[in-house]
């Protein structure tokens, strides 16, 4: 099970398009996939789900939120199991295809803003071995939980919100590898440097102490950037318009960026979130360049990633 958190300290910049039809295309090449939403504005939960279906959830606590609950309020380690839901239309989509595949989701909330304060009230201590037990038990309670699914997803795919608090850190801590998108402007990659940044001092900090935890509970991390990949890209020709591919040749001299983008395309992506289907999973002329590049994308990233 290959675990990729999408994220970038800059909104706007299509991380939910890019999760989102990234999980649909693996799905539709038969991956099982597990779609987490992570970001309090839940437009991932809505891309797939419509209003009443989620606010249906929320009411049975099958949101991420209360499950961050349930620890804070009760010190209760439950099973993610218990907040997947499988969305119809992009399901029946896939059987509509013969794909073999599925495509599941953990919801968002509004609220989820408000647990990372109260969840770093957790990462005190009295003693060195106190803070060491709190720190990685907060830290690593997603990757704990997906650890417990590993046999039904190929690959979990985890919109994060643009920031570092420690929700974000905990997907950090779950994941084999991150992606960057980006938009090839100066706002959207002036972040990325930090955002390395902080994910190799994460991984150091928590590596520290679970080399100094005297049982084997906890295991180093590692998560890897799989690259940037530029959003929003408009084309002269076939080639990205110039000043940004005087964007794009600057980040890459510095890192690893996807040969393949996601072009500007807000009327077609706009409107998937209304019918719950991503543009990948689309037919017809006016989706035919847009599919194909993403097809030829996200085939980069199965390779990346040595997905399978």
């Amino acid at each position: 099970m290959t675990v990729i958190s999408v994220m970038n300290y800059k909104g706007g910049v299509g991380k939910t398009t890019l999760s989102a039809n990234l999980a649909a295309e693996l799905a539709f090449r038969g991956k099982k996939v597990l779609l987490i939403d992570l970001d309090p504005q839940t437009n991932l939960t809505l891309s797939f789900l419509s209003f009443d279906e989620w606010r249906n959830y929320d009411r049975k606590g099958r949101t991420i939120k209360h499950w961050y609950d349930q620890f804070l309020d009760q010190d209760i380690d439950s099973a993610l199991t218990e907040l997947i839901v499988t969305p119809s239309r992009v399901n029946l989509q896939l059987q509509a295809y013969d794909s073999v595949g599925r495509l599941d989701l953990i919801c968002s909330h509004l609220e989820l803003i408000n647990v990372d304060m109260e969840l770093s009230s957790r990462l005190g201590g009295n003693t060195d071995r106190t803070i060491r037990s709190n720190y990685l038990r907060v830290m690593s309670r997603l990757k704990t939980k997906l650890d417990e699914n590993k046999g039904e997803y190929d690959a979990v795919i985890i919109d994060c919100p643009p920031n570092f608090n420690l929700v974000t850190q905990n997907a950090m801590v779950a994941s084999d590898f991150y992606i960057v998108p980006a938009k090839a402007d100066y706002l959207s990659t002036l972040g990325i440097d930090t955002l390395s940044k902080h994910v190799a001092e994460l991984t150091k900090k928590y590596n520290l102490y679970t080399s100094e935890i005297d049982h084997s509970e906890w295991r180093d991390i590692d998560p890897k950037m799989l690259g940037i990949v530029f959003t929003m890209v408009s084309y002269y020709g076939q080639k990205p318009i110039a000043v940004q591919q005087e964007y794009i040749t600057q980040v890459k001299r510095e890192y690893h960026c996807l040969t393949h983008f996601l072009r500007e395309g807000q009327t077609l992506f706009a409107g998937a979130p209304e019918f719950g289907i991503p543009v990948v999973l689309k037919q017809g002329s006016s989706h035919q360049n847009i599919r194909t590049e993403l097809v030829e994308l996200v085939s980069e990233m199965m390779n990346l990633a040595a997905i399978k």
